[in-house]
């Protein structure tokens, strides 16, 4: 191992790590690099391990960085202490909560518990005095080991306080109820800790199990390899009721697929040749070839699996706030003991005292309602990537949105056909550009194929169709050619001069509306205008965001200002600005922050992640691009702006739980401890009043909320 002043460590023997640097540090936060040893992963698991170190308040992790990011108590611990700890971090360490999940029997012991500590007080009238102090002592153990541990490694905790009260009871010879306080410590614990690892569970379930066995063609053979042995470039065989394993692209076969699990579409859709696939969506008819481009840790399962495992590691400033108060009421609460125990001679109310401690209640109703109701988001269609986002998004008062596929559908309709040429309808000449388009499967081109199905779609018998890349489709009908593109491709390529029509054409693009010429036989024959639709729930979630606390809505986009004006006014937005690149969205998120806003982006493309990052909290449409949904701090699983209005009403009944969990908690315990500091609780209706209303918090932290969908 090298100096600390190297600020470098290597790896020790077993260790995870080869070796660990100290790349930034700020007070109460440091971020190291790392590399591991051979065959090492960091899981969820290890976080929580890490989490769990003493003075650690919550961990973040960037794999492609190979960065590891801890938030900790400065005053309890130091950066080089948690570096020390890391390098002793093995494979097989895991959280308390993570061992005994995987270990059936400590958890076999943890739950007999509370019946051993109920037997040995209903039989306190049975037993001879002489065994009442050994067997009162054998069930409390637990208590004081737990007691010891902490005292050692994090000083004064809570679990001092409880032991401190148990050895008083026992020390008074009062066995009734220093059993009855273990009794409902140990009760509560177990209680705490099952309404703790419910709300971990809910969230994984969130996701369906992919299985261990995928079948894939090697050599001409299908056979059944473990899912971790799976490759790229490997097919895959799924057939009827298996779940996709793997990010790819159809070979072969056809089949009936339900996305649901990833996508939010509730109607199941045909997948075929060509065709990409996600893992996590469910094939309920046929059988597909499938060419695994995405394997492993890099799935899209995968990476959600991931957002939502470090999100139970991750903690938001409010948990962070609670730790920090429950942590500094603990000598609080035995100054309270020794000055009750000073006043009144009566080392029983010093004990009623020490049992009403409330930092496990503090510590605990947060982060149980986060995840809570980070459950409740992912049934909904969206996906929250840890509580700071969901505290952030209850903050924002300023909403900021992109344009195309965020307030419009993404989809183009024909708005205005014109025919130059008498002898064609308006319908002939969506029908004629349809003939020739139907082959070919650009926005555009699918757009006039609808167009011409709501006509008497008459159909133009034609030659074989020509595809001209970025310029357009081109054919034979009747003999002469007919060309079907931009207008580059008309005049420039093809000849065919517009001057004519340049006042039309200039009113359509004025409007905001996308031109698609149609030349016949060498002169132009007419135009099609198209226009993006504007989500039909679009006016009702801006409305319904403004009775949720948002005091400004704006929108961004790179379109025609024109076009942008109509629609903001179409909205009600108060502010728009257009024909933008991706840096100036950006900047306008930046400037409306240093401002003071508190700013949620939503958008859905390439050149929205800039401003996705930059914004108070980054929210991302189901059909954008990778690189946003990645970016943002919440992704939508449906296509529907609408639960942009849900998340914010989630977000803002999470934080008014909260607030309400917070002044139940001090309120009742301040209460509890005043009545036990002045002789009216005895320790045994202390720890019954204590242990009660922190599991009656707990369960309203975990209770779901009820926000419907609009």
């Amino acid at each position: 191992m090298s100096s600390v002043s190297d600020s470098r460590f290597r790896s020790v023997s077993g260790s995870m790590f080869q070796t660990l640097d100290l790349a930034h540090q700020t007070a109460g936060r440091a971020r190291f690099r790392y590399r591991l040893a051979l065959g090492a992963s960091l899981e969820a698991g290890h976080l929580r391990a890490i989490g769990a170190l003493p003075g650690v308040l919550g961990t973040r992790l960037n794999p492609k960085a190979r960065a590891l990011i801890v938030q900790f108590e400065p005053s309890a611990t130091r950066a080089e202490e948690i570096r020390k700890r890391l390098l002793a971090l093995t494979a097989e360490d895991v959280p308390p909560m993570a061992a005994r999940a995987a270990n059936p029997s400590a958890a076999k012991a943890e739950g007999a518990l509370p019946l051993w500590a109920l037997a040995a007080l209903l039989s306190m009238r049975q037993l001879p005095q002489s065994l009442k102090l050994p067997a009162s002592l054998a069930v409390a153990l637990p208590l004081f080991r737990e007691a010891t541990d902490d005292w050692r490694n994090r000083g004064m905790t809570s679990h001092v306080l409880e032991a401190l009260a148990v050895g008083i009871s026992l020390a008074r010879k009062d066995y009734l109820a220093a059993n009855t306080t273990t009794f409902m410590l140990a009760l509560g614990e177990r209680m705490e800790h099952s309404i703790s690892r419910r709300s971990d569970e809910l969230l994984k379930h969130l996701l369906r199990p992919l299985g261990n066995e995928v079948w894939v063609e090697r050599g001409g053979e299908e056979l059944a390899v473990a899912a971790d042995a799976v490759e790229v470039g490997d097919t895959v065989i799924v057939g009827t009721g298996a779940i996709i394993p793997v990010d790819g692209t159809v070979l072969g076969g056809e089949a009936l697929v339900n996305e649901a699990a990833m996508t939010g579409e509730s109607v199941p859709v045909d997948k075929g040749r060509g065709q990409g696939v996600l893992s996590g969506t469910l094939v309920e008819e046929g059988r597909l070839r499938i060419y695994a481009e995405q394997v492993g840790a890099q799935t899209a399962v995968a990476r959600i699996a991931d957002y939502v495992e470090q999100s139970l590691s991750a903690r938001s400033r409010t948990q962070l706030q609670a730790a920090r108060l429950a942590d500094r009421l603990v000598p609080s609460v035995l100054g309270l003991a020794g000055v009750a125990f000073l006043f009144s001679g009566d080392w029983q109310r010093a004990a009623a005292v020490l049992q009403a401690d409330f930092s496990c209640a503090l510590k605990l109703a947060t982060p149980v309602a986060f995840k809570s109701s980070m459950y409740s988001a992912g049934q909904r269609g969206i996906l929250v990537k840890g509580a700071d986002a969901l505290e952030r998004l209850s903050e924002a008062d300023t909403f900021i949105f992109d344009k195309t596929g965020t307030l419009t559908s993404g989809s183009l309709v024909v708005t205005d056909s014109v025919a130059f040429d008498a002898s064609f309808t308006a319908e002939d000449l969506i029908c004629l550009a349809a003939s020739v388009e139907e082959h070919y499967f650009h926005p555009m081109a699918m757009a006039v194929v609808a167009a011409a199905r709501e006509t008497r779609n008459h159909h133009f018998e034609h030659a074989e169709v020509q595809f001209i890349v970025a310029h357009g489709v081109a054919s034979v009908i009747d003999g002469r050619r007919i060309v079907v593109g931009s207008r580059h491709f008309i005049e420039e390529d093809e000849g065919i001069s517009i001057q004519p029509y340049l006042e039309i054409v200039d009113a359509l693009y004025g409007e905001g509306k996308t031109l698609l010429y149609i030349g016949y036989d060498g002169h132009l024959l007419g135009l099609l205008a198209l226009r993006d639709t504007t989500r039909l729930e679009a006016a009702a979630t801006i409305a319904r965001l403004r009775e949720l606390g948002a005091r400004r809505v704006l929108m961004l986009t790179g379109d025609h200002k024109d076009r942008a004006a109509e629609l903001a006014a179409e909205l009600g937005i108060d502010e728009f600005h257009a024909e933008l690149l991706p840096e100036d969205k950006a900047a306008i998120v930046q400037s409306l922050r240093d401002e003071g806003a508190r700013v949620a982006f939503v958008g859905d493309g390439i050149n929205d992640a800039p401003a996705l990052v930059g914004a108070h909290v980054g929210i991302a449409m189901q059909k954008g691009a990778d690189v946003a949904r990645l970016t943002a701090d919440i992704a939508l699983l449906e296509d529907s702006i609408g639960r942009v209005a849900d998340a914010k009403a989630l977000a803002n009944a999470t934080m008014a739980r909260i607030r309400s969990n917070y002044r139940l908690t001090v309120g009742t315990n301040v209460s509890i401890l005043s009545a036990a500091a002045l002789g009216l609780l005895s320790p045994l209706s202390a720890a019954v009043l204590h242990n009660g209303s922190t599991i009656a918090i707990l369960l309203n932290a975990f209770r779901r909320h009820a926000v419907a969908k609009k």
